[in-house]
């Protein structure tokens, strides 16, 4: 299970698409054949401010992706890798033949935390889903669970900046915004690349997380604030009539362009210049993008909207679908800004809390894109930084465990109902099937795809990829 080392065969085998997939990547007539032939050479320049859409390397079945990121660390044991093992053992040493691991507060000796979770088998497929997630239990035969995932982090400042960009160390480039680079936007008045917070405080490493790192800043994704204001001044000023509006910024471009003129190399520049643009053209289209009273009100039920705990993470799962259904190719959102899933202490208070915000939310995202058409074409993926142990801290806890923890996978071409790789009977380590983040990036590109190994960008001689040279499809999960 996990990892399967023949990946070009997989590559070969998603090459061969379907007739839904070939109507839908035709284009609908015989213009789409000129238009191949315009593009056979290069790939189509976009006008300026713009990230024009491009060819992926094979046929995939997503089109986008909406990353659910649970900012601190979720219990992998509490959630979808129940082990009895724990709860009988409890109280008592990890046992010597499970190797002791260096936490953020050392080699940990603390003893067997029992999970005080009940279990049920969900779906067809029969998957175990705590009643922490109960409603994305009923989900379960959608679901493809990953239960060997590594990381190299031991603090969240490394995790969430490897989870997101694939190195520890800051600096790289987001994958929402190689994503953005190499697929580019199905929508030109919407940002490529869209970030969605719950709370004003951000995640470790703050916006270097979905930054653009080396590449042009064009490719970095775009905050949205939470509420019901996503986006400020988009509505243009009283008296301001569209052709006053549009020729200050035309003036406005002028003077930017001048100035760039004389700095070639300034990305940051070309990408300010690029977002008076867009912040133009978002004022026609984005107002209706982010009108989430537009929807019925059986639909914001079902995202929990109208429950005050589950409201903010309803409003942005609801508006992640709004946005993937209009062409946004990567939405992120992030639950617990700044740590707040990190448990050293009172797991039970702070998982409730958080486990209730998110769970009939993320239901309600699965089943409305179902329902709607959209989950095959939507990869959809849930996980934090790293899971935690199963040993106790400040008698109430747990720690950080990079060394074996969950991510699922819904939708976008993957088969669901399936577990794939293990932890030990302690849920410690990863023993069979380990998937590192960059292989768990490389599935997520093969989604889309795109072939992580052929997905490079040029950076003094290197050719620079979004998996750093490392990584293989988790091939097993598209069944």
């Amino acid at each position: 299970m996990g990892v399967d080392m023949r990946e070009s065969d997989f590559l070969h085998r998603l090459t061969a698409p379907s007739r839904r997939d070939f109507l839908r990547h035709a284009g609908g007539g015989f213009g789409a054949i000129a238009l191949a032939g315009m593009m056979a050479g290069e790939q189509p320049r976009a006008a300026a401010g713009e990230v024009a859409a491009r060819r992926p390397h094979f046929f995939g079945k997503a089109r986008s992706v909406i990353f659910l990121f649970m900012d601190g660390g979720p219990s992998h044991l509490d959630t979808f890798d129940p082990k009895p093992l724990v709860n009988e053992m409890a109280g008592k040493p990890l046992p010597k033949s499970i190797k002791r691991v260096i936490t953020p507060m050392g080699v940990s000796e603390n003893p067997l935390l029992a999970s005080k979770r009940t279990w049920k088998n969900y779906g067809e497929c029969g998957m175990p889903v705590s009643d922490w997630y109960a409603h994305v239990g009923e989900c379960a035969d959608d679901l493809c669970v990953i239960r060997s995932c590594t990381s190299d982090a031991l603090n969240h400042v490394g995790g969430v900046c490897q989870m997101n960009t694939g190195s520890i160390l800051a600096g790289r480039p987001s994958l929402g915004a190689w994503v953005n680079y190499g697929l580019g936007s199905e929508n030109q008045n919407l940002p490529g690349f869209v970030v969605l917070m719950d709370s004003d405080r951000e995640p470790p490493g703050g916006n270097r997380v979905w930054g653009s790192g080396f590449m042009p800043a064009t490719h970095q994704g775009t905050k949205f604030l939470p509420g019901k204001r996503p986006i400020l001044y988009l509505d243009t000023p009283e008296g301001i009539s569209d052709q006053r509006q549009l020729s200050k910024l035309g003036f406005i471009d002028k003077l930017n362009r001048e100035h760039l003129a004389l700095r070639r190399q300034d990305t940051e520049l070309e990408a300010r210049i690029a977002s008076y643009e867009l912040a133009y053209r978002m004022q026609a289209q984005a107002p209706e993008a982010v009108d989430l009273a537009s929807e019925t009100q059986q639909t914001q039920d079902s995202y929990g909207m109208n429950d005050k705990r589950t409201q903010a993470f309803g409003q942005n799962c609801l508006l992640a679908r709004r946005l993937v259904e209009r062409g946004v190719r990567f939405v992120q959102l992030y639950s617990g800004s700044g740590s707040k899933w990190d448990a050293h202490s009172k797991i039970e208070e702070n998982h409730s809390l958080h486990c209730g915000e998110t769970d009939k939310p993320i239901a309600g995202l699965l089943k409305d894109l179902k329902q709607r058409g959209l989950l095959d074409e939507t990869l959809v993926v849930w996980g934090g930084e790293f899971g935690r142990t199963p040993m106790s801290e400040k008698g109430d806890g747990r720690d950080h465990n990079p060394y074996g923890f969950t991510m699922w996978l819904a939708g976008g071409g993957v088969q669901g109902g399936q577990i794939l790789g293990s932890t030990d009977e302690f849920g410690m380590h990863a023993v069979e099937g380990k998937t590192h983040i960059h292989s768990l990036h490389a599935t997520i590109l093969a989604a889309l795809g795109v072939d992580h190994t052929e997905l490079t960008y040029r950076l003094q001689g290197r050719s620079e990829r979004a998996t750093v040279n490392e990584g293989e499809v988790v091939s097993r999960a598209f069944g």
